[in-house]
């Protein structure tokens, strides 16, 4: 059975029982199909029918191998009117909440099967690195996480880790939003000083995007042109194109085809909704996406280590990928990746609505002017003020649903200016212009540093960041070059 000994169903999230079952009935056909013992079926066979009373217990409904817990068949009217009553729907592809506030993430950490980031984890970063937590942390934007205390028992022992994450080039212009994960991991590795590889999924964009090969491989190099002006370190980290690097890569390739080997097509549907008329491509891809969690898809970097434990910081849409991964990780020799998982970004109209790349009202730019910027701010900011000055001076605006609010709490470094503008918002003290016109004096400066230093990235540093190389580290020890 899939990576769930006895004791640990009462603790499981519900798709993490749901994917034993799978496994488990996958188990129990080749044992019947391998005309094995009857003792060791009848074992597998009880094993399956525990699970499946633990399932009920923990959902309050029989297990069906087409309908995933939280995530409804799409062929399956029961499934829509669940998720039309559902207040939240979050997988890779769609972010639902019918709230102003947004996603009630509590909520879904207790789907997902995920721990919160407490206040306990973030003092233990701060006394690991010696600095002070990024203000992701400190704000509950990066909220959750899996196994990050294994990372720092790793860290405080001086046993080496890397970073991993990613972005799907769907499109040449990138949004704010899409920086998050960028500017949280390039702060990451500054303070724990470890290798970065990033994933560039034009394959993904290709199988789900009408683009072709040539449009999905140029948009990853021009994203990547992007997140090389966060900063990153060209010694210590590698950017590559799916197109590009499993066709080189036999130690990325062999771990694709391990994970695929252990994953079913009932996983993959259950996981990610899938049906019978995706293509293949899409099917096989989530292993694709997993394949960076296990260090020996880097020979390059990390030797022939396969023992090096992995930190995925990513939205938690993502979090899906690597349930899948963590199931699969035992299997194959590997250690399960950690998370550290963020909120959503939420578009100009509202916490309740998508950022769209076609639709460029939907948020801010990264190519955007100062003009365009103060223009968006002012007319498409979602306020949470009161329909007059008289009113908003008397109750306050609400800064749960105000966007402005929101995307302070993302960009302004400063925590006593954040809190007193709350405090002012909230009791009518400052108005939504004079909200909006700080978030324009925070966004302006910080769009315009961003394109500088993005004109500084030339097409020969692109190069040199996705050349597979070695960095500045010495994996033939359990150690770090100092």
């Amino acid at each position: 059975m899939a990576d769930m000994p006895n004791g640990e169903q009462g603790c499981a999230s519900p798709l993490e029982l749901f994917n034993s079952i799978a496994a488990q009935g996958e188990l129990v056909r080749s044992l019947k199909a391998g005309k094995a013992s009857k003792d060791e079926i009848d074992s597998a066979v009880k094993m399956l029918l525990s699970l499946k009373v633990s399932y009920k217990a923990a959902v309050g409904e029989d297990y069906k191998a087409d309908c995933a817990p939280g995530n409804p068949a799409l062929g399956s009217n029961s499934g829509l009117a669940a998720a039309e009553a559902a207040e939240d729907f979050v997988d890779p592809w769609t972010v639902q909440t019918s709230s102003a506030k947004g996603i009630d993430y509590d909520k879904l950490i207790v789907r997902f099967g995920s721990s919160k980031i407490d206040k306990e984890l973030v003092n233990r970063i701060e006394r690991a690195t010696g600095q002070k937590p990024h203000r992701f942390l400190r704000r509950g934007i990066f909220f959750s996480h899996r196994d990050m205390n294994q990372i720092l028992d790793a860290y405080e022992n001086k046993k080496p880790f890397y970073l991993y994450t990613g972005r799907g080039p769907s499109s040449e212009a990138m949004h704010v939003g899409h920086l998050i994960p960028f500017i949280f991991t390039k702060w990451l590795q500054d303070v724990f000083n470890v290798p970065l590889v990033i994933q560039m999924t034009d394959d993904e964009k290709y199988l789900w995007k009408d683009l072709t090969l040539d449009q999905a491989y140029g948009y990853a190099v021009e994203n990547a042109k992007d997140i090389i002006a966060c900063g990153f370190d060209i010694n210590k980290t590698f950017i590559f194109s799916d197109l590009d690097y499993m066709g080189m890569s036999p130690g990325f390739y062999k771990n694709v085809v391990k994970i695929q080997k252990h994953v079913t097509f009932n996983q993959v549907k259950g996981i990610f909704g899938f049906t019978d008329s995706d293509s293949i491509g899409k099917i096989s891809f989530p292993a694709i996406q997993a394949a960076p969690s296990f260090s020996n898809s880097f020979p390059q970097i990390f030797r022939d280590r396969a023992d090096i434990q992995c930190l995925i910081p990513c939205a938690i849409d993502q979090d899906p990928y690597f349930r899948m991964t963590r199931d699969v990780a035992p299997r194959i020799g590997y250690p399960k990746p950690a998370l550290l998982h963020s909120t959503f970004f939420p578009a100009l109209q509202g916490a309740q609505t998508k950022m769209s790349a076609s639709d460029p009202n939907s948020s801010i730019f990264l190519t955007d002017t100062a003009k365009q910027i103060k223009t968006k701010v002012n007319k498409h900011a979602f306020s949470g003020g009161r329909d007059t000055v008289e009113e908003h001076r008397q109750f306050g605006g609400n800064c749960d649903v105000d966007v402005s609010f929101m995307y302070l709490t993302f960009f302004l470094e400063d925590d006593d200016k954040l809190e007193q503008i709350r405090k002012d918002y909230t009791s009518g003290d400052m108005l939504t212009g004079e909200l909006k016109k700080t978030l324009i004096e925070v966004l302006q400066p910080l769009i315009a540093e961003h394109q500088a230093r993005r004109k500084e990235v030339t097409d020969e540093i692109v190069k040199e960041f996705m050349t597979p190389r070695k960095l500045s580290y010495d994996f033939q020890c359990f150690c770090f070059d100092t």
